[in-house]
């Protein structure tokens, strides 16, 4: 009677030693909950059918089957083998972890093996239902190097054999929220990912070719271990250096490539914000948009440590880049500036000069110069004929022109602005 195989499994679940945070997520409770109400059936099945719907529910919303979430939690659970296998080869491994990962990975596979539709075939009988319940599925849509560690998972006779190509795994892609995204904000005192991400194609940009090639030489010394500097872009508004950042994501999508956005109200958690990244096999590039500074700013003090070094090392696989429409970072006003007459501080001029010299505290920085006539429809024509826009050069050239004189000016976010008006107006009004 399945009865007896209902019982092992909750015995074999509560036995986990090192991945049981898998079953501690909304489907692995649904899933125990579920086995528990089959086990004491009630009379009528209600309390039965309402665990298999939730469970069905709880699958429905992460749309995944129930032997791809197990694995999938396997290749990102954070426990002490993970995070450990992140810094060494298997073989420096404490065999007391390698020998309870092996525990493990066979009890979970017996909990692979009792799929939705064993589920809900228990159900049915335990409730007497006389219609079979819909069984939740859908078919697998993983590609790439997960999708092959998936397949050779499942395909192994027994899944405690698997532990060397996981440590291989972790130690590669890392683990926890880390291993599932490329994209991050920090906000209160959180890592959140990003689950759909600005996608920004570096060929849709056009003009500062120095700049871009200047950002991506040096985002290639950082994925390949060399010492990368910080990145400083300022100028012009509207003239891509946003894009430019979040197009590295793109960019280097394959190459184990994060952006974490930090907003400057965060900046005092910077610190806190380096030592979780320590020690990942991720590079990491902060991103800090439209930054400047007011006077006494905490977040200031916070980025001044990270840039010029404190006490603790910088960890080598994070680099920031920040983008600002200021040369000069924090402002400064004429009352600033010292005078003869000036007796609140002795060494103002120190001061001031300190306020002025911090964006030379980035290693490298790049200068975005308002576009010209010249660069603005450079830039409309390359993004109309991205967009299939079919109309003359000439007429192209004329509208262009027209709208950044009654819009924000001649940039590049003006010129997308126009073009993406252009093909929605050519789309529904067959116009322009």
């Amino acid at each position: 009677m399945f009865y007896t195989k209902v019982q092992f499994l909750q015995r074999q679940a509560a036995s986990l030693l090192l991945y049981q945070s898998i079953l501690k997520l909304e489907v692995g409770v649904k899933f125990l909950d579920l086995l528990q109400a089959i086990r004491y059936a009630d009379s009528d099945g209600q309390k039965c059918l309402q665990a298999y719907s939730d469970y069905f529910y709880a699958l429905s919303k992460i749309n995944q089957n129930w032997e791809e979430f197990l694995i999938e939690q396997i290749l990102i659970a954070e426990n002490p083998l993970t995070k450990l296998a992140q810094q060494q080869e298997l073989a420096n491994l404490p065999s007391a972890l390698v020998t309870a990962a092996q525990h493990d990975l066979e009890i979970l596979q017996s909990l692979y093996e009792c799929n939705s539709a064993i589920l809900s075939e228990w159900v049915q009988f335990v409730t007497h239902s006389p219609v079979s319940l819909v069984v939740w599925y859908r078919q697998p849509q993983e590609v790439g190097v997960k999708a092959t560690l998936i397949k050779s998972i499942q395909e192994l006779a027994n899944w405690a054999d698997a532990v060397p190509d996981l440590t291989a795994y972790y130690r590669k892609f890392g683990t926890g929220l880390l291993a599932e995204y490329r994209a991050f904000r920090w906000q209160s005192g959180h890592l959140l990912g990003i689950t759909y991400p600005d996608k920004v194609n570096l060929n849709t940009l056009v003009g500062y070719d120095w700049q871009k090639d200047a950002l991506l030489k040096n985002t290639e010394f950082l994925l390949s271990g060399e010492p990368a500097l910080n990145v400083l872009l300022y100028g012009s508004r509207g003239s891509g250096k946003s894009s430019l950042v979040k197009g590295l994501l793109h960019e280097f999508s394959q190459q184990n490539l994060c952006i974490i956005e930090v907003a400057k109200s965060e900046l005092q958690n910077l610190p806190q914000i380096i030592e979780q990244l320590r020690g990942a096999p991720q590079k990491f590039i902060i991103f800090v948009d439209d930054l400047s500074f007011e006077e006494d700013d905490d977040a200031f003090k916070a980025l001044k440590v990270v840039l010029e070094g404190g006490l603790t090392a910088k960890p080598a696989n994070v680099v920031i880049y920040a983008t600002s429409n200021r040369r000069h970072l924090i402002r400064e006003f004429f009352a600033d500036r010292p005078s003869p007459q000036d007796n609140n501080e002795v060494h103002a001029w120190d001061t001031m000069q300190e306020k002025l010299s911090f964006s030379d505290r980035f290693g490298l920085t790049l200068t975005f110069e308002a576009a010209d006539q010249t660069t603005y429809l450079k830039i409309v024509q390359h993004l109309a004929a991205q967009a299939n826009i079919n109309i003359t050069s000439a007429d192209l050239d004329y509208q262009a022109l027209q709208w950044a004189t009654r819009h924000n000016g001649r940039s590049g976010r003006t010129a997308k602005q126009f073009v993406d008006f252009l093909r929605s107006n050519l789309a529904l009004y067959g116009k322009y």
